[in-house]
């Protein structure tokens, strides 16, 4: 099965598990677990990073599958802060060459963070998926969480 394909099928199959939920914790729970397992072992580690209501410039931890997280990331730091400031999505080929990167845990290598929006277009946090492997994520994962992202944000 190629990588699109798993992304589609994908799709489907998370459109189907959300179709009646309407809680954002419970639908980037499910969604996180699915994507985990979908791509382990690639994906490394999975989770999200939501704006935090009580400051709103720092992304708190929220649902993840994986080892330990950041709990806190001011806007600005690390891939995620950058994704948080900037609202589009960063490939990191290789963590370590990127400017302030965050090592929550030394095993990362590179990195996908794709900005997560809701329906009135309001920015909520960010999918943040680590690999082992360098180079691990490419244009078709960048576009495919960013749709997936969509669903799971816009019930």
């Amino acid at each position: 099965m190629t990588k699109t394909s798993q992304y589609d099928q994908l799709g489907l199959e998370l459109s189907s598990v959300l179709e009646n939920e309407q809680n954002l914790i419970a639908r980037y729970s499910t969604f996180v677990c699915m994507l985990a397992q979908t791509f382990k072992p690639r994906f490394f580690w999975t989770g999200t990073y939501l704006v935090d209501p009580l400051n709103p410039r720092e992304l708190v931890i929220g649902p993840y599958q994986g080892t330990l997280g950041c709990l806190r990331i001011p806007f600005g730091k690390g891939v995620c802060g950058a994704v948080a400031a900037k609202q589009k999505s960063l490939n990191v080929p290789n963590v370590h060459e990127f400017p302030g990167h965050i090592a929550c845990d030394s095993n990362s290598n590179s990195e996908v963070v794709v900005p997560m929006f809701g329906m009135s277009g309001e920015f909520l946090g960010v999918l943040d998926i680590d690999s082992e492997l360098m180079n691990a994520f490419d244009d078709i994962d960048v576009k495919a969480l960013e749709a997936l992202c969509n669903t799971v944000t816009n019930p």
